[in-house]
């Protein structure tokens, strides 16, 4: 049986391939994984020869894997929205979006392949740091199930960065215009996600901080420190930084129920990928011809009515 690709998924991945940008792109992403390797590695063998005369770094070798997976999640979550910032708003420019449109294709499969050949191309990279995070694996004795859910979180976080981008370019007609908002939702996810807790703490003079944790949960970076703590102690974060796990009454009844064991990482996981496909939904409107036109038209009638007004009042 012949599969069947989505054509923007195809072209995408033909056009990069030709490209010499791919390849310094790996060259430079390799680059940056070395001199992390190579950094986490001096610092290991600093802290173990100031604590053991021997020099047996091997049972500190783990902690290569949280400093190499953290490397790749910054360079992949700046780098997605750089790539699908520019897909519609680029056919814009290039004065080629009329003629996608003309294709068979509906908006919501154009909006999907924009994303599929995103998280494709940001695999490519993955793949290419194997060989450096492999050596974490070897002679640190993690699991080698252990770097699959390391891929499966990027996948979720190309997936989510890739809708991002895809929106502001929908929305936006220039590419730097859609770059510049979509590092401004990366603020609003990363750092204004917990506002509400810290208004809620200074509320409550630091006695609690009620159910305002729960805006964490689109959060990937908190998705990202959960899951490491999962994966490296077995233990959720929120257990950890308060040396136990919250009680009832500094928190609400829900947040409480979440800070145990997984249920955590992988509801958040839940609500992160619900988040990017409204973020592609909201594209897929915008992409629509149908929208655009009636909004338009729209505009156009409220330009009349106004003018209309003003003749009458002259």
């Amino acid at each position: 049986m012949k599969i069947r690709w989505n054509p923007i998924v195809k072209k995408d991945l033909q056009v990069t391939a030709r490209s010499m940008r791919l390849s310094w792109g790996l060259f430079a992403y390799e680059a940056v994984l070395v001199m992390a390797f190579l950094l986490a590695l001096a610092v290991i063998q600093a802290e173990n020869d100031s604590y053991y005369s021997s020099g047996n770094i091997y049972s500190s070798l783990i902690y290569l894997f949280p400093v190499l997976a953290v490397a790749q999640v910054c360079i992949v979550a700046l780098i997605t929205p750089i790539i699908t910032a520019s897909s519609i708003s680029g056919e814009k420019e290039r004065q080629t979006f009329d003629i996608m449109l003309t294709t068979c294709m509906s908006p919501m499969a154009i909006v999907f392949g924009k994303v599929v050949s995103a998280v494709i191309r940001i695999l490519f990279f993955v793949a290419a740091g194997m060989p450096i995070m492999a050596l974490s694996f070897v002679v640190g004795g993690l699991e080698w199930s252990s770097l699959i859910y390391f891929v499966l979180t990027i996948i979720l976080l190309s997936v989510l960065s890739g809708s991002i981008g895809i929106f502001c370019s929908a929305f936006c007609r220039r590419s730097i215009s859609a770059v510049v908002l979509s590092f401004a939702f990366y603020f609003v996810l990363y750092i204004l996600t917990f506002v509400p807790t810290i208004l809620k703490l200074l509320w409550s003079d630091g006695d609690t901080v009620g159910e305002a944790p729960l805006f964490l949960l689109v959060n990937p970076g908190v998705f990202f420190e959960e899951f490491f703590m999962q994966l490296m102690t077995g233990e959720s974060a929120f257990g950890a930084e308060t040396g136990s796990n919250f009680s009832p009454g500094s928190v609400g009844y829900v947040t409480y129920q979440l800070a145990h064991g997984k249920v955590w990482m992988f509801l958040s996981a839940a609500c992160i990928l619900v988040l990017a496909f409204w973020f592609m939904i909201a594209a897929a409107w915008k992409v629509d011809p149908m929208n655009t036109a009636s909004a338009a038209s729209k505009a156009g009638k409220k330009r009349k009515g106004h003018g209309g007004q003003g003749q009458e009042t002259t």
